[in-house]
């Protein structure tokens, strides 16, 4: 076996001589540069075993998305309703809340009426 060998070979040398060429601030920068990473590492593995967290991220998704598709629908609708008939719509409620009280008999006597047609089929 050559000296060499015995010494640990000529990767060992040279990592001996990488480790000694470096400063105590370089090695203490490496250091740090690997708790950083470690620490990185360890985060997203918590994120990745949080099963809630993940619901509620995933539950946030589809509540924006379907906030946001409501919005596209609500102003198309809009968009598409002329503008008699929103203020049609607007007569009607002005209407009724000036003069409740024959909207209220109307809505007694429909319900009434249909009250009566629920128990006939039965």
């Amino acid at each position: 076996m050559d000296q060499a060998a015995s010494e640990g070979g000529p990767a060992m040398s040279a990592a001996a001589g990488e480790g000694q060429q470096k400063s105590p601030e370089e090695i203490e920068a490496e250091i740090e540069h690997t708790r950083a990473e470690l620490g990185d590492t360890v985060e997203a593995l918590a994120r990745k075993a949080d099963v809630k967290a993940q619901a509620r991220d995933r539950i946030a998704q589809v509540r924006d998305t379907a906030q946001q598709k409501k919005d596209e629908l609500t102003s198309t609708a809009r968009a598409a309703a002329p503008d008699s008939a929103a203020a049609g719509a607007h007569q009607v409620v002005s209407t009724v809340q000036r003069k409740p009280v024959p909207f209220a008999v109307a809505g007694a006597f429909a319900g009434g009426v249909l009250v009566g047609w629920i128990l006939r089929r039965r």
